[in-house]
C-alpha cells in the first residue's frame, strides 16, 4: 500500500456510512472513495454532494459504484445492515445481518478485492468474525471497529471526572462491543500516572468508576432514543482505524481484533487494543487485566462464541 494513488469503497450509506464519507473527505485520506449501497438514488446524491467539500479539504474522486470496483480497492469498509432500533439490543440484529454480510462479501470477493476489511455493521464482533470465514482472508486482514468507539466514550467520561483533556487519558473498553463490555480500569492512566491511583488521591470510589462503566455500556441507547441513531463517534472511530491502515502508521488501537490465543482465547474476534497499519491487524496488545476484568473478557467471550456459533449455523 505504499502507492501514492489510495483506494476505499465504502458498503452501506446510511447515518454511519454517510457520516463515514464526510470524515474521510474532511481528513483527506484517499484519493478515491466509491460508494455502493440498494439505494442508487441516495449514493448518486450523496457522492455529488461530498465531490462539493474537496476543493476545501483535499483532492478526491468521489462517487457511486457497484461491486466490481472493489477489485482494485486497498479498503473495503462494511457499514451495511439493519440499525439498531430503541429497546433493541445489538445482539438481537444478528441474524438479519448476517444474511446481509453473506449478500456483500460474496460479490466484494468475485471483484479480485484483495485489501483490507473494516466492519462496523452490528453486532460488530459477531459480523467481523462472519466477515473472516465468508472471505477466506487471513485473520489480519479483517478489522472490526469493536470497542473504539465504547473507549471514546469512556475517555470522555473520565476525562470530565478528572478535569483533564480526553486525548490525555489511556483508557480502554474491551470485549463485546455491547453490553457485556468492561473497563480495563487497572491499565489505564492520565498522563502516564495510574487511573486507580488517581482515583485515590481524588476520593474517587469503586463505585464511581463502576457507575461510569456502566453508563458508558449505555450511552448508544440514551442517543438512540433521543435522535435515532448514533452515527457521528462511530463514524470519526472508523475513519481513524482507515488511516492507520492506509498511513501505515502502526497505531495502537482498541478494535475487534482476531485471538489466537491471547487472553486464553481462540477463534474469536474481540475489543482488545492491537497494532493497526496497512497489514491490518499486526498484532494483539495483550493488556494485562486483573481477576475482575480477566473473568469478564471470559464471559463476554463465551456470549460472543455462542450467538456466533449459532447464528452461521443457520446460514448452513
Amino acid at each position: 500500500m505504499s502507492k501514492n494513488h489510495q483506494k476505499v469503497v465504502l458498503i452501506g450509506d446510511g447515518a454511519v456510512g454517510s457520516s463515514y464519507a464526510f470524515a474521510m473527505v474532511q481528513q483527506g485520506l484517499a484519493e478515491e472513495f466509491a460508494i455502493i449501497d440498494i439505494n442508487k438514488d441516495r449514493i448518486h446524491g450523496d457522492a455529488l454532494d461530498l465531490e462539493d467539500a474537496t476543493p476545501f479539504t483535499s483532492p478526491k474522486l468521489v462517487y457511486d459504484a457497484d461491486y466490481d470496483t472493489c477489485g482494485d480497492a486497498d479498503l473495503v469498509v462494511i457499514t451495511a445492515g439493519v440499525p439498531q432500533k430503541p429497546g433493541e439490543t445489538r445482539i438481537e440484529l444478528v441474524d438479519k445481518n448476517l444474511k446481509i454480510m453473506k449478500s456483500v462479501v460474496d460479490p466484494i470477493m468475485a471483484s479480485g478485492f484483495d485489501g483490507i476489511f473494516l466492519v462496523a455493521a452490528n453486532p460488530v464482533d459477531i459480523l467481523t468474525y462472519a466477515v473472516q470465514k465468508f472471505s477466506g482472508f487471513p485473520k489480519n486482514k479483517v478489522v472490526g471497529s469493536g470497542t473504539s468507539l465504547d473507549s471514546a466514550r469512556l475517555r470522555v467520561a473520565l476525562a470530565k471526572k478528572f478535569g483533564v483533556a480526553s486525548p490525555d487519558v489511556m483508557a480502554n473498553m474491551m470485549a463485546e462491543h455491547g453490553d457485556t463490555e468492561f473497563a480495563a480500569y487497572s491499565s489505564a492512566t492520565i498522563g502516564g500516572k495510574p487511573l486507580l491511583e488517581m482515583a485515590k488521591e481524588a476520593g474517587v470510589t469503586d463505585e464511581e468508576l463502576l457507575q461510569i462503566e456502566d453508563d458508558v455500556r449505555h450511552k448508544a441507547y440514551e442517543i438512540i432514543n433521543t435522535k435515532g441513531a448514533t452515527y457521528y463517534g462511530v463514524a470519526t472511530c472508523l475513519m481513524r482505524i482507515s488511516r492507520a491502515i492506509l498511513r501505515d502508521q502502526n497505531a495502537v488501537l482498541p478494535v475487534g481484533a482476531p485471538m489466537n490465543g491471547e487472553y486464553g482465547l481462540e477463534d474469536i474476534y474481540i475489543g482488545t487494543p492491537a497494532v493497526i497499519n496497512a497489514s491490518g491487524v499486526a498484532r494483539v496488545i495483550e493488556v494485562p487485566l486483573n481477576e475482575r476484568e480477566q473473568k469478564a473478557m471470559a464471559d463476554s467471550a463465551k456470549a460472543l462464541k455462542k450467538v456466533a456459533t449459532n447464528g452461521l449455523a443457520k446460514l448452513q
